[in-house]
């Protein structure tokens, strides 16, 4: 079977499965009015894990999966139970979803919209996936999103920083944990305020898609409130794998900071780009050269390896943390896999965990059942401290993780230091803030 074909995982599935082996989606056979898409019948559920298994964002889409697959075997007791434990809801006890055993299919989005779209059509008319999740990109989070609101199911979003996820292109059927680029900007400003001074020329280089430029936006709409000029902004493919013809640009500006909004493959090559090109060595205006990396990853800080060292950026979650949560959480994947978790990892765990949550606490797999168990849902123990699911948006709110390369790491796993935990209150936003106008919820699907 080719990667750009849909592969089943797990547990072959018992409880859906019809003619040729694939599941008639409800879609097409509800029969009453409480009915929903893919109402589970028999004594199984599915799920659907849509990741980037190639393309630039593919490293980030290995640990996302190796993380679907422990929250699998802890739903349906398996392992030590890692954040079952430690959840402040006390609703998953080891015997899957509503007693239901937990299966799953996956998919390779490929780092591409129309891929993603395409595996994740494929999950539930054919696999019957009652829930998709997954991302690595905000671009394919948000086609993927707007898929599943129109299928009638529930998207528990994976890695997707974009503020459109739960900003302009916001739905009803759609969760994100994961923070964003506003968020990122409150959290970074201050620090690199007190690091570097406020009369600093920014330069920026920007993936193009819709990640790249809301974190531009973000970035530069926060530096600039703190005295910094944006000096210049450059977009840069998606499919780049060589920077050098965008970093000799920077060496001809009065620039004497490089923003580089890349993730992932992207954020590696550039900055080793930069670092070849000796941007790290230069004096200009007077001021030792700099550069910030606004989203980082420990996967990304591996890849860059020494070149990271010093370069500030925000996380989402760091492997490092010692609440009972992380804890747990590390200990789990570090013993299955044999090394740290990421926070794209860490986040794709918690969303099935919180999708499973929602239905046990709804007693039930309809979409608007789990929509209305999510909404202004609070809750604690799963590594990020006090979180709220907002209702207005469906955007978490949790403390901010502010990270420095480290100078003398440990191991090639112990990259990132933490030089700051930023409350929530500096990175709460009203959910209808210009940099997330434009898009309206919306009402939940059930797809009947």
């Amino acid at each position: 079977m080719s990667k750009t074909d849909l592969t089943r995982r797990g547990v072959m599935k018992t409880g859906a499965v019809a003619g040729a082996g694939l599941a008639v989606p409800t879609i097409f056979t509800a029969r009453s009015a409480s009915a929903f898409v893919n109402e589970p019948t028999g004594g199984s559920v599915t799920l659907g894990f849509n990741v980037p298994q190639t393309g630039p964002y593919a490293d980030e889409g290995a640990d996302e999966l190796r993380a679907y697959e422990l929250a699998v075997e802890h739903l349906n007791g398996g392992g030590d139970g890692g954040m079952l434990s430690t959840f402040s809801s006390k609703t998953l006890d080891g015997t899957g979803i509503l007693g239901k055993k937990v299966e799953y299919v996956t998919g390779d989005t490929q780092t591409k919209s129309d891929a993603a779209r395409a595996s994740a059509k494929s999950m539930i008319e054919k696999d019957g996936a009652i829930m998709i999740t997954g991302g690595s990109s905000s671009g394919v989070a948000v086609a993927v999103q707007a898929l599943c609101q129109e299928a009638g199911i529930i998207f528990m979003a994976g890695l997707t920083h974009s503020n459109d996820t739960t900003g302009k292109d916001r739905k009803a059927n759609g969760f994100r944990h994961f923070f964003n680029s506003y968020m990122s900007g409150a959290a970074l400003a201050p620090v690199l305020a007190n690091a570097y001074g406020t009369d600093r020329k920014a330069y920026h280089l920007t993936a193009d898609y819709n990640w790249g430029y809301t974190t531009e936006e973000a970035i530069t709409s926060a530096t600039e409130a703190m005295g910094w000029e944006t000096v210049e902004t450059v977009k840069t493919p998606l499919a780049a794998t060589d920077f050098s013809a965008y970093i000799t640009p920077v060496l001809q500006s009065d620039a004497d900071v490089l923003v580089l909004n890349h993730y992932g493959g992207n954020m590696v090559n550039s900055l080793t780009n930069a670092v070849q090109f000796g941007l790290r060595d230069r004096i200009v205006n007077g001021k030792q050269f700099e550069i910030v990396v606004p989203l980082y990853s420990r996967l990304m800080a591996r890849g860059a390896g020494e070149n990271v060292k010093g370069i500030f950026g925000s996380t989402n979650w760091h492997w490092s943390l010692q609440d009972e949560g992380s804890k747990a959480f590390t200990r789990s994947f570090g013993t299955k896999y044999g090394f740290p978790p990421s926070q794209a990892a860490h986040t794709c765990y918690v969303q099935t965990l919180l999708y499973a949550d929602a239905v046990q606490r709804a007693g039930s797999f309809n979409p608007c059942a789990v929509v209305e168990a999510l909404e202004g849902f609070e809750f604690d123990g799963l590594g990020n401290g006090p979180t709220l699911y907002r209702a207005e948006d469906h955007q978490c709110f949790k403390d901010v993780l502010v990270v420095r390369g480290k100078e003398n790491p440990t191991s090639e796993f112990d990259l990132l230091e933490i030089v700051e935990i930023t409350p929530v209150a500096q990175v709460t936003y009203p959910h209808d803030h210009p940099q997330f106008a434009g898009g309206a919820l919306g009402s939940c699907n059930p797809g009947v």
